[in-house]
């Protein structure tokens, strides 16, 4: 009987002891739901999202000016390792001038003694004795000068790192040549062309090619040239031939040899750089200057300048002579 008892309570504490383990767990569901709905309608706080992409810049930024300062170290480092090479230099050539003085001198004494009685020193070897004092006396000086010159202070500048990007976007295009600054109105010339294409390519009826020539437009012509293309089933995607109007070629004509502003004509108010860039169209563009060797100074100057106003550059070097042309088949600018 007594043990009867004894397991029949053991059984209801046990009861019990789960009854409460469900009503915490029920609790716990319902508190983990209420943070989830208070989180899912929480707002978004836009610091916090803008924050990592500022850290970014923040890093690429430091980025670029440790490696611009890293180029100039090693820049500096070479001009003294020069500095000191000049120097090893002229030491060398004093030590050998001195030796040519200390032997001209016993000569010269050698011939004082055996000749005590024959009159005065040889002329000719006293003035080369006299002319190798001389420059050894020159070459002491120039070493003393460079080994006590202060170094010449470094002014370090500050560019963006040149990490090229293709460019996708606007672009705002000058023209470098013979040292001048010539603002290029692509944009007119490229709309008065494809009204004129409208009108003319009734003539590739009876051609395979058809040239002509729109402008001027700000001191340029516009040069193009259509031809018909053939699709063969290959190339075509859907497996069908076919004949179609392509542009195969467009080139620049300048109207004038010196066209265009000098740099401090083009840095100066009220310039035609200025205006150019100032326009609303060039807002958010990438500048693309197509530079020709004779302006090569020019271009590193203009470029200080549009980096400060905030535009990236495209460089696009041209070999002396050659015109600034267009195809299907170029090549796209590529900015810093």
């Amino acid at each position: 009987m007594t043990r009867a008892v004894q397991t029949e309570t053991e059984a209801v504490n046990a009861d019990s002891f789960l009854d409460i383990v469900a009503s915490i767990v029920s609790i716990m569901i319902i508190m983990v739901l209420m943070t989830g709905l208070k989180i899912r309608h929480m707002p978004v706080d836009a610091r916090e999202l803008e924050q990592p992409a500022a850290v970014d810049e923040d890093l690429s930024r430091d980025l670029a000016q440790e490696q611009t300062l890293r180029g100039d170290v090693l820049k500096l480092a070479g001009e003294v390792q020069k500095v000191g090479q000049e120097a090893l230099v002229r030491q060398q050539e004093r030590d050998a001038l001195a030796m040519t003085v200390r032997t001209l001198e016993g000569k010269l004494e050698g011939s004082g003694r055996a000749a005590a009685d024959a009159g005065p020193p040889d002329p000719v070897l006293s003035g080369r004795l006299a002319d190798a004092r001389g420059r050894l006396d020159e070459i002491e000086h120039i070493r003393k000068m460079i080994e006590t010159a202060p170094a010449p202070p470094v002014h370090v500048e500050n560019y963006p790192t040149p990490l090229g990007q293709t460019v996708d976007g606007r672009e705002v295009h000058f023209q470098l040549r013979g040292g001048r600054i010539a603002y290029i109105p692509l944009e007119t010339l490229l709309a008065e062309y494809k009204s004129d294409v409208e009108r003319k390519v009734h003539k590739l009826a009876d051609a395979d090619e058809f040239t002509d020539t729109i402008g001027p437009e700000g001191g340029f012509r516009l040069r193009y040239t259509l031809e018909r293309h053939e699709v063969t089933a290959t190339e075509s995607r859907h497996g069908r031939m076919g004949t179609y109007i392509r542009l195969k070629l467009c080139t620049l004509i300048p109207v004038e040899e010196n066209l265009g502003e000098t740099i401090d004509e083009a840095l100066a108010e009220n310039s035609q750089f200025r205006q150019a860039v100032a326009d609303r169209r060039a807002r958010g563009a990438t500048i693309t200057c197509w530079t020709y060797p004779d302006s090569f100074d020019v271009f590193r100057q203009l470029k200080k300048e549009l980096y400060r106003l905030g535009f990236p550059v495209a460089a696009r070097p041209l070999p002396q002579g050659a015109p600034i042309g267009f195809s299907p088949e170029g090549n796209k600018s590529t900015s810093e």
